[in-house]
């Protein structure tokens, strides 16, 4: 997933066609409310809404302990408002699903106390390299995030857009902020980070490996 430059980033808004995977096929269906915000999902398939949610979480943990390694180097330089900033967002992704995990009876991924650990390591290790490999970090992490929502945005809109609006604007309203942050990182000289198209691509691949482990474990 190359995005070199400020100019690649309006690619990303854009959902990608690829082969239909039915929700039917997940499992039994249920019908679920979203006590926190009064959200409604009819006869949906639960073993979906169980991976969608779990991966998600996950995700939204990582970045978190990504950004708390980032403050932990960077937090008293003159970028660690802008970092905080960007925390702050995160905070509240992570704080949704926590509540939709509650919701829907959804157990964590067991690789939690993984990503603990190397999601802190990243976000300190890049930030070691500077205000660039922090913001490389950054843009990495939160392009490969917008990719995978916006894979879960197709299917589902591909399933039933009316019967699951109320989840593809939760996860639109994040893959939008998350693409925020991804264009706050080039702004602030991502590019300029040591091997910056290697370290890109490096960070990416770990995403998708982290994806397809946190959404079957």
């Amino acid at each position: 997933m190359s995005c070199a430059g400020a100019a690649a980033a309006p690619r990303l808004w854009r959902l990608r066609p690829g082969a239909r995977r039915s929700l039917s096929a997940y499992g039994r269906r249920t019908s679920v409310r979203f006590r926190s915000s009064g959200m409604t999902l009819d006869n949906i398939s639960r073993a979906a809404v169980d991976r969608i949610i779990r991966v998600d979480h996950a995700g939204e943990y990582g970045a978190n302990r990504i950004y708390a390694g980032q403050m932990a180097v960077l937090g008293r330089t003159s970028v660690g408002p802008v970092i905080q900033k960007m925390w702050d967002q995160e905070k509240d992704h992570l704080k949704k699903f926590n509540e939709l995990m509650v919701t829907f009876r959804v157990r964590p991924t067991v690789l939690m106390p993984l990503w603990n650990v190397l999601g802190f390591a990243l976000g300190a290790g890049t930030a070691l390299l500077g205000k660039e490999g922090a913001m490389a970090c950054t843009v990495a992490v939160e392009e490969s995030i917008a990719h995978h929502y916006n894979n879960q945005i197709r299917t589902l809109m591909e399933e039933d857009p009316e019967k699951y609006e109320e989840l593809l604007q939760l996860i639109k309203k994040f893959r939008d902020e998350e693409l925020e942050h991804h264009d706050i990182g080039l702004d602030h000289d991502a590019e300029l980070a040591p091997a910056y198209a290697v370290l890109k691509s490096i960070i990416q691949a770990g995403c998708r490996v982290a994806i397809y482990l946190s959404e079957r474990l």
